[in-house]
Formats: C-alpha cells, sequence, structure tokens
C-alpha cells in the first residue's frame, strides 16, 4: 500500500467519525438525554458504569469524567458483578450499562440485581427492543449509521458516539450543578490542568 492510500484512509476514518458525532444533534433524543442529566444530578448515591469490550472502554472513560465533576462514578466489571461485586450497586445508585445490541449477556445478566436492590438503570443501545433497552428505567438510543472500517464492525465510530453523549451529558452537569473551577482543583492537583488551576491560568 503506498503512502497516500494510508494517508486517504486515515482521513476517511476521522471524516466519518466526525459525521457520526455530527449526526447526534440530529438522531439523539434530547429530551431523554435532559432526562439522564437530571437523574444524575438528583443521584445522592453512586453512578456505577459497566459495559464488556469497547462499551467497557467507553464505560470506563464515563465513570472518570464523571468522578471529575464531583458525580462519585466507578466501574463495575460485568464479569467480576457477577461473582459477588454486585454487592457494590444499593439502593438509590444509578447504574449506567452499555451495550451496542443491547442483549449481551453479561450485561443482561445484571439486570435482575439492579432491579431487586432498586438502582436505577439508564440503558445505552442502539436496540430499543432488546433486553436492556426494554428493562431500563431510562433508555437511551446511541446509534451510528456506519463505522469507518470495510466490514462496518469494529466499534470505532459507535464507541465516540457513546463517549460523545456523556462528555454533553457532564459538561451539563456541571452548569446544571453549578460545579466551579475552585472545586475541579481541588479533585485535580496533578498534571499539566493541575498546574493551571493552582496557577489560576485559563
Amino acid at each position: 500500500m503506498k503512502s497516500n492510500e494510508i494517508r486517504a484512509l486515515l482521513q476517511h476514518t476521522w471524516e466519518i467519525e466526525a459525521q457520526e458525532i455530527n449526526r447526534l444533534k440530529e438522531v439523539t433524543d434530547l429530551v431523554k438525554v435532559s432526562e439522564c442529566v437530571r437523574v444524575i444530578a438528583a443521584c445522592k448515591a453512586r453512578i456505577i458504569t459497566a459495559g464488556v469490550g469497547t462499551s467497557g472502554a467507553a464505560a470506563k472513560k464515563i465513570a472518570h469524567s464523571l468522578s471529575c465533576i464531583e458525580r462519585p462514578a466507578f466501574f463495575l466489571s460485568p464479569g467480576d458483578a457477577v461473582h459477588g461485586a454486585l454487592g457494590a450497586i444499593q439502593k438509590g445508585d444509578v447504574v449506567i450499562a452499555i451495550s451496542k445490541g443491547g442483549n449481551t449477556r453479561e450485561i443482561v445478566n445484571l439486570i435482575p440485581a439492579i432491579q431487586t436492590k432498586k438502582a436505577y438503570l439508564i440503558g445505552v443501545t442502539e436496540n430499543g427492543d432488546s433486553i436492556l433497552g426494554r428493562q431500563s428505567d431510562l433508555w437511551l438510543k446511541v446509534k451510528v449509521e456506519k463505522e469507518p472500517d470495510d466490514f462496518n464492525m469494529l466499534a470505532t465510530a459507535s464507541t465516540m458516539a457513546v463517549i460523545a453523549v456523556f462528555d454533553a451529558v457532564c459538561i451539563a452537569l456541571m452548569r446544571y450543578t453549578g460545579y466551579t473551577r475552585k472545586q475541579f482543583a481541588v479533585i485535580h492537583p496533578g498534571g499539566a490542568v493541575g498546574e493551571r488551576l493552582l496557577n489560576n491560568k485559563k
């Protein structure tokens, strides 16, 4: 493969991903995403995220972002969950479960315990008729038209779309809850961001 062909493929990937992110404002149910903001803002307990594979990677990022804005969150491994770690979920918690197709066995296995414990379940899936879509207290549809790869299978654009939806949720939460720069400085003293905050730089 020639260098110009590689460059063309790189640009193609970015173009597809940018198009799918841009489509979110047209295809996402903003009423439901707004409700997601309100539910998380009202949560007095913890937010737990769960997913497998690339959905798990997205779930970890979402948990970190929520913690960064003082919404206590952590990632729960679905594999560990069904071997006792479900005890981490308690009444009043909010669980964000992510599954592209909505029928991922490891995620579906968590639902009965989540319901029994009376935690609030936000299901993130492209398929509302899936088990996760039907069983969730709040279903967020996140679906892309195309992944950049030739087989339309590698979860790249779709994973970015999930992260982008919750990036928007986090930014909205900052304003909704009155989150301040001073609060951020307390929990983020490290790295370049910490240096900027501690030295009051923009």
